[in-house]
C-alpha cells in the first residue's frame, strides 16, 4: 500500500509542476509588458515550485535514488577515476644507492 501511495503522490507532484509551468508559460507577456499576475501570486507560484521540488527530493531519498545523478552518454568518460594509493608510493633513494 505504501508503494501505491508513494506512486500516487509522485504523480500528483508531477502534474502540479506541469500545471504551474503551463500557467506561467501561458500568462507570461511579451518583453516590455507588465505581467498580468500580481507580485504576490508570482511569489506564491515560486513557493509552490520550491515545495514540490523539496517533496520530490524527499521521496527520491526515501526510495534510495541519488538525486544528484545525471544522465551521461555511454562513450563519455567517467567524471572521476579511482586510483590505488599503492601505485603512488615513491621509492626513497638513499645516498649512494642505485635503483
Amino acid at each position: 500500500m505504501t508503494d501505491t501511495i508513494r506512486t500516487t503522490e509522485q504523480r500528483i507532484l508531477v502534474v502540479m509542476r506541469k500545471l504551474l509551468g503551463s500557467v506561467v508559460k501561458d500568462t507570461t507577456p511579451p518583453p516590455g509588458m507588465r505581467h498580468p499576475l500580481s507580485d504576490k501570486t508570482i511569489e506564491d507560484i515560486r513557493q509552490c515550485f520550491g515545495l514540490i521540488a523539496a517533496r520530490e527530493q524527499e521521496l527520491a531519498k526515501e526510495a534510495g535514488i541519488d538525486v544528484k545523478e545525471r544522465p551521461r552518454f555511454v562513450d563519455e568518460p567517467a567524471p572521476s577515476k579511482v586510483v590505488s594509493i599503492d601505485g603512488l608510493k615513491k621509492s626513497v633513494k638513499k645516498k649512494g644507492e642505485d635503483l
